[in-house]
């Protein structure tokens, strides 16, 4: 976990493209916008209760996954997530609605789908566990919710552990490759591009490679 809070998202997609991404339009509404931690799952549709008590619930660390549906009421607002930030909690992300965005903490991660002012209601049995759909992906318990500037993967921890020796040598090579740029190389002519596009324009296949100066 230590290693995979360290790797960017997009390096994780680039090594294995089957990881499942959350809908883009899901975006951060905090300054800090890494999220590394198991999923909490809630349902809090047109209502605030079930995040009040998931995160009453939930232990240190852990990502509140709400699926709060379509309607434009806010699942929970400054109180909640200055509660959440208390508790420690690793995030929040929610498929729908907050409020109150400039009493929201920026040290705790919250993504939403935007504000609105209304709140939902409080006065429906809390629904937390089990499989949710969130962002377009079918979400359980338990997986790991990994977020930066890029966006949200949410997988299975062996999945995403898998990743991470091809990714950390993806990270190496690209350091090396970036420090040659800002050294004035060109990124060109550190690649096989030109016969690349040759291969692919005759009908072969062919890989593009990066090769960093030695």
């Amino acid at each position: 976990m230590d290693a995979l809070a360290r790797l960017p998202v997009s390096t994780l997609c680039d090594v294995d493209k089957s990881l499942p991404v959350v809908d883009p339009a899901i975006r951060p509404l905090t300054a800090n916008v890494r999220i590394c931690g198991p999923a909490y799952t809630v349902v809090a549709a047109g209502e605030f209760l079930s995040v009040l008590w998931a995160i009453g619930e939930a232990a240190p660390g852990d990502v509140l996954v709400v699926q709060a549906g379509g309607a434009p009421l806010a699942a929970l607002g400054e109180l909640l997530a200055n509660e959440a930030l208390r508790r420690r909690l690793g995030g929040i992300v929610v498929d729908g609605y907050v409020r109150d965005r400039t009493g929201l903490p920026p040290e705790l991660p919250l993504w939403a789908r935007g504000t609105v002012p209304v709140a939902g209601r409080s006065d429906v049995p809390p629904r937390v566990g089990g499989p949710i759909l969130f962002g377009g992906l079918r979400v359980n318990p338990g997986e790991i919710v990994i977020s930066d500037a890029d966006g949200i993967v949410i997988a299975p921890r062996e999945q995403l552990e898998a990743c991470v020796p091809r990714a950390q040598q993806i990270e190496a090579l690209e350091a090396e490759v970036l420090a040659a740029t800002r050294r004035g190389e060109s990124l060109i002519d550190m690649t096989n591009l030109r016969e690349h596009v040759a291969k692919l324009q005759a009908g072969e296949e062919s890989s593009l490679a990066i090769t960093p100066p030695a």
